[in-house]
């Protein structure tokens, strides 16, 4: 990808990553290509919107300068600190300080946060529910072209997103935030000045940010928004945004998605050259989130025949991956992470993506067996979870090498899982080590209707007749 030689960010219209039926039009082509090229060399792109929708961007950012400044004639009771309790991290609403960062924001969340002043005194910047919908649509498009880049099925992250709309007593993962930088007010007239020291640490390279979203906009009235490309340099990807451009880029929960496939956005907000300013810096964020109460699969990788490494193999709970701390040296070093790309024949039609590394053996596409084992271990760790979470009892499952060495032993993890449930005898548990593959399918096809339809496994016919008998009956014991 780095050898397309792309000299600047890649500008897409969002009208032309709109999916329509039937085959691909050659501008869409062009669009996906030129997004997920820039994705993967910048970790970001910009993404161009009509004129109306500039025209909102725009006066949502006159009504968030006006929020702010207004601001100083309320009572200091009313600045909020956050907490950034990742506990709560799909609950956050209204006003919010980070009096050491030189931040504030006021974060809209459909569901959740009042469209109407709460008093006489404080007006909510206007216009949130509408900037909301046009950067929540414009996320989802952005995804699904990465999704047809990737060679995934059409709308392949739609089990872990919010409904559309949302329905009754439903709170919206995704969130906009309005945020402002360094205003002189906010901290009084004692800090207006920095030290060169404190400017070392407004912009010091450990000072670097990963969302934890699927995807993320960012639009801001002055430069200042750095992202690290692929060769470690930060660039500065809003210095020249027109009226009705935004910034687009990826974060951890697609980077988790897709296998690391995409890799997440290491980014930065410059406050140095904010020193002396009257206003502050003045942006609207825009995060599309997975849901609560779901998981984060590669499953949709594999289905499309994508290298899987270990560390992605088995779902991850939202909710627990929200709550994890991600160390961005250990995790996320930019040596380490593949870009995606997809090679283009003459005629721009798009092939199937190649695998990263061939030469790496974790890459290479599980054998069937192995497939059916993961898929149905998922399964039945959902079915156990839904079971332990009924009698509030909290499970520890046990890695695959550690069951496989103990699952005949009484006191190992399964077994005291099995006991403290209730499993009934003979039914395979967690990680299923004595279904031959033909009853594995069976098994899927029982609590999951149409799997088979999606998945194509080579079978030995020799278990045929074994394995539809030892799933029949347990099924008949699992359903008891």
């Amino acid at each position: 990808m780095a050898g397309n030689g792309m000299h600047t960010l890649g500008r897409v219209k969002v009208c032309d990553l709109a999916p329509s039926e039937g085959l691909p039009s050659d501008s869409y082509k062009l669009a996906v290509t030129t997004l997920s090229q820039s994705l993967a060399q910048y970790s970001a792109a910009i993404i161009q919107f009509p004129p109306s929708d500039g025209a909102l961007l725009r006066s949502g950012l006159d009504s968030a300068r006006l929020y702010f400044h207004q601001r100083d004639s309320y009572p200091a009771t009313n600045n909020m600190i956050h907490t950034n309790d990742s506990q709560e991290w799909c609950k956050t609403s209204g006003y919010y300080a980070d009096p050491q960062s030189w931040q504030e924001s006021y974060e809209y969340r459909p569901g959740l946060t009042l469209t109407e002043p709460t008093n006489s005194m404080e007006f909510p910047p206007a216009g949130l529910p509408d900037i909301f919908a046009l950067l929540g649509k414009a996320a989802r498009v952005v995804l699904d072209a990465i999704g047809f880049y990737l060679n995934l099925r059409s709308c392949p992250f739609t089990e872990i997103l919010d409904n559309v709309p949302l329905r009754n007593g439903e709170i919206s993962s995704s969130v906009l935030s309005v945020c402002c930088y360094a205003r002189p007010s906010f901290h009084g007239a004692q800090h207006h000045s920095l030290t060169e020291d404190e400017q070392l640490i407004l912009y010091a390279d450990h000072d670097h940010q990963l969302d934890k979203s699927l995807i993320s906009f960012v639009k801001s009235d002055k430069a200042g928004f750095h992202i690290r490309d692929m060769h470690g340099q930060w660039i500065l990807v809003d210095v020249d945004l027109g009226p009705q451009e935004a910034v687009v880029y990826p974060g951890l929960a697609l980077y988790q998605a897709t296998a690391g496939y995409v890799s997440p956005a290491v980014h930065r907000t410059d406050l140095n050259s904010l020193q002396g300013s009257i206003e502050g810096r003045f942006s609207l964020a825009f995060k599309l989130m997975p849901k609560s109460m779901t998981n984060l699969s590669c499953s949709e990788m594999r289905a499309a025949g994508h290298g899987v490494e270990a560390q992605f193999q088995l779902p991850v709970s939202v909710d627990d991956f929200m709550q994890r701390s991600h160390s961005n040296d250990e995790l996320f070093n930019r040596q380490t992470l593949q870009s995606f790309s997809v090679p283009q024949s003459q005629d721009g039609s798009m092939k199937q993506l190649k695998k990263r590394r061939k030469s790496d053996s974790r890459c290479k596409p599980l054998p069937p067996s192995k497939r059916l084992r993961l898929e149905a271990q998922r399964v039945l760790k959902e079915r156990v979870q839904e079971i332990a979470d009924k009698k509030g009892i909290k499970l520890r499952f046990c890695n695959l090498k550690e069951c496989e060495n103990n699952h005949n032993v009484m006191n190992s993890p399964c077994a005291n899982i099995r006991r403290e449930i209730g499993w009934p005898h003979g039914v395979p548990f967690v990680h299923p080590h004595d279904l031959p593959n033909k009853a594995k399918i069976g098994f899927l096809e029982t609590y999951e209707p149409g799997w088979s339809e999606t998945h194509d496994m080579e079978l030995s016919l020799s278990e045929t007749a074994q394995g539809n008998q030892h799933v029949t009956n347990c099924n008949q014991s699992f359903t008891q």
